[in-house]
């Protein structure tokens, strides 16, 4: 069968959120499917996900961090024979009500990847001071290095159509990978659209990315992202 779409929610010890962000979905989506990627939790998020009927849980071994999270859930979508995925992630952030927003230019087929962004209209929450700078920089250099201007390349609020699936379960990067998979995808040919979304803050828990980390972490996704252009 010729499904269609699938939702997928990486979730990280968000035992408080989850079970508000399915129902989110559920309400806003009713039609997609929803995939859960438990990626390791030592809290109660895949008792919370279990206690929802119609959920598929995936529960990770081993904490594989963000990119091999998602990586898991196109593995699952393309095994599944999904058209389209859209990523929500687990903990709150990202407003189910906004979703079609996001999915429209895949489904009408106008690109292969959309991205949900804050700062289109910048409305709603914004994010940290220190990662509002990262996220400039990162815009600077991916639009120029793919000549588009991305605004939001750190957004997870994401639409894939079939073909970015197919490839990106092959080719997903593993470590923080938003920024850099707007450039492996453009430099292979993909069509990428931004489309303005509200964003709010997470629902609850804390967010791994502190401030000391989102140095590192955005040095790190620069060497990677000169890397992967350079090849």
């Amino acid at each position: 069968m010729n499904k269609n779409i699938l939702a997928i929610v990486p979730a990280y010890n968000e035992e408080d959120s989850i079970s508000g962000v399915i129902d989110d979905i559920k309400s806003h989506l009713p039609e997609a499917d929803i995939v859960v990627i438990n990626d390791a939790s030592t809290d109660g998020t895949a008792s919370a996900v279990r206690s929802k009927n119609g959920v598929r849980l995936i529960d990770l071994p081993i904490n594989l961090g963000i990119g091999g999270a998602v990586q898991t859930g196109f593995r699952y979508a393309l095994n599944a024979n999904y058209n389209i995925a859209v990523q929500i992630d687990g903990d709150g952030q990202h407003m189910a009500s906004e979703v079609r927003k996001v999915l429209t230019p895949v489904i009408d087929g106008i690109a292969d990847m959309s991205i949900g962004s804050r700062y289109l209209e910048k409305k709603g929450f914004l994010s940290s001071p220190m990662r509002r700078l990262g996220n400039f920089i990162f815009k600077i250099v991916n639009s120029t290095l793919i000549q588009q201007r991305i605004t939001d390349n750190t957004s997870g609020f994401r639409a894939y159509s079939r073909e970015a699936i197919k490839f990106l379960t092959r080719y997903y990067p593993s470590d923080y990978p938003e920024p850099e998979s707007v450039v492996l995808l453009a430099k292979n040919g993909f069509r990428i659209k931004e489309v303005p979304v509200i964003m709010k803050e997470r629902t609850a828990g804390e967010s791994s990315i502190t401030p000391l980390r989102t140095v590192y972490y955005m040095f790190k996704v620069m060497l990677a992202i000169f890397a992967r252009f350079s090849r």
